[in-house]
């Protein structure tokens, strides 16, 4: 057994991890960086890259059998599945490429293989070869794909998200469960690639969403494509010869049955946790064994140990991760200096057609009678119907007595740029009034936004009226 001194060490080599080590670096020298798995981030092996490659293939697909709609006709469109496949794993490969040379750059001591467990406090042994005695830890563990351990004995039947990209073929039939980001992409995807796809939901949610007015508009637009039915009673769910066969009631309360070829889980992740021995420290932690920690500096409890990335579940996505890596390895470096990280505006995205976004505050979060709320449809908005992609709503959210922005939910076209924007002007504390002196070209898909603030401006000053 080798035993090292360290300042810091990090756990796990994604996105929060590779950020949190540079940031440890830039304090302190002594830092090592453990990964028991392969590198290559999350993002890169099986999330943000591959999912928009099948997507980007799907949307081509769509575009040509959309094409009569615009008085084109197209014949002979034909998917073959193994060229979509084959191209979503070269460039998902190309990808994990580069974020693995970017990885093995980092000097050869600063980089231990193997997974970490802690002993106690301040000792990690990995793998049974090196006992690691850390001033500072980081965990960045990452998170891991879950569905009820019931669904086990559907054997190679049963999918997760990450499985999908090493398909070599599509397959004919799926049924995705749970409608949130990774379910709406896929499934959607997939349908689009004429994969016959039953999209299922428990609690009647679809995305992200908190709205309701926009949860709607979203159920509307996706079930008018494909089969989307968010609030489902599973009574069967049995493996066959023929495939899976299942059982369930509908919203409805209509009796049905399927069977298809895989039951992909897109039910949610956990955090990578519960291999870490944290168990053996004083760490506190929730009722899912997380630490708990403050998401200003990263910190667990007052101790000398820092969480980021999925592992903690508070912000699930790349950029967030990325942060959080930062204000973690830098206050794990400059430790006991710990000191609050700048925390970007929340912004998240959906890359399902119509797409999703949402920005600040979610609406279920705000008190709706302290609420200026602003809204437009796409169905009749001019640079939509002329793209044919005139469906959705948007609602922009503000305080009613100062007009300050508090937050956008949408579903409708272009929705990544326009939540871009949105998040550039609630980061920057901007009011309605002063969003609107913003420049809005003709005839661009952001006038529909002008229409939204409009609106809510109107109810910013019938607050004020009633109030002074």
């Amino acid at each position: 057994m080798i035993t090292r001194h360290v300042d810091v060490a990090v756990i796990g080599a994604g996105s929060a991890g590779l950020r949190a080590y540079r940031a440890a670096k830039k304090e302190t020298a002594n830092v090592v960086l453990i990964e028991g798995g392969p590198y290559g981030t999350t993002c890169a092996r099986v999330g943000c890259m591959p999912s928009k490659l099948l997507i980007a293939a799907a949307e081509a697909a769509h575009g040509a059998a959309d094409a009569h709609r615009f008085g084109i006709d197209v014949e002979g469109i034909t998917v073959n599945g193994r060229a979509v496949m084959d191209r979503v794993r070269r460039e998902r490969d190309r990808f994990v490429g580069f974020v693995v040379e970017g990885t093995e750059r980092i000097p050869r001591e600063d980089r231990l293989r193997g997974y970490a467990r802690f002993v106690d406090d301040h000792e990690l042994i990995v793998d049974d070869h090196t006992s690691i005695i850390a001033d500072r830890v980081v965990i960045a563990t990452g998170s891991r794909a879950t569905y009820p351990n019931s669904w086990e004995n559907l054997g190679d039947r049963l999918i997760v998200n990450d499985d999908i990209f090493d398909w070599e073929n599509l397959p004919g039939s799926v049924a995705v469960f749970g409608p949130g980001v990774i379910g709406l992409e896929l499934g959607q995807a997939l349908a689009r690639l004429g994969v016959e796809v039953r999209l299922f939901g428990l609690s009647g949610r679809v995305g992200p969403l908190s709205d309701p007015q926009v949860m709607a508009a979203a159920r509307d637009a996706y079930q008018a494509e494909f089969h989307l039915d968010p609030e489902v009673t599973v009574t069967g769910l049995e493996r066959t010869d023929a495939g899976v066969a299942i059982d369930y009631v509908g919203r409805d309360g209509t009796p049905e049955s399927a069977v298809v070829d895989f039951v992909v889980a897109a039910t949610g992740r956990t955090p990578n946790v519960d291999k870490l021995g944290l168990e053996n420290t004083s760490l506190p932690l929730d009722e899912r064994g997380v630490p708990v920690f403050d998401p200003a500096t990263m910190q667990v409890g007052q101790s000398h140990v820092f969480i980021a990335g999925d592992v903690d579940n508070d912000r699930p996505l790349l950029h967030e991760a990325a942060d959080e890596g930062d204000i973690a390895g830098r206050n794990a470096g400059r430790f006991p200096a710990v000191e609050p990280g700048a925390r970007r505006s929340p912004l998240a995205v959906v890359f399902s057609d119509p797409q999703i976004a949402m920005v600040g505050a979610r609406f279920a979060d705000l008190d709706e009678r302290d609420l200026a709320i602003g809204e437009v449809s796409f169905e009749d908005q001019g640079r939509a119907r002329v793209m044919l992609k005139n469906q959705g709503l948007l609602r922009v959210y503000a305080d009613s007595s100062t007009g300050r922005f508090l937050g956008a939910e949408m579903v409708g076209p272009r929705a990544e740029h326009i939540g871009h924007l949105l998040a550039w002007a609630h980061q920057a504390g901007l009011t309605i009034a002063e969003m609107l002196e913003m420049p809005f070209y003709h005839p661009v898909i952001e006038e529909g936004l002008r229409t939204a603030l409009r609106e809510a401006q109107k109810g910013v000053g019938r607050c004020l009226q009633l109030t002074a």
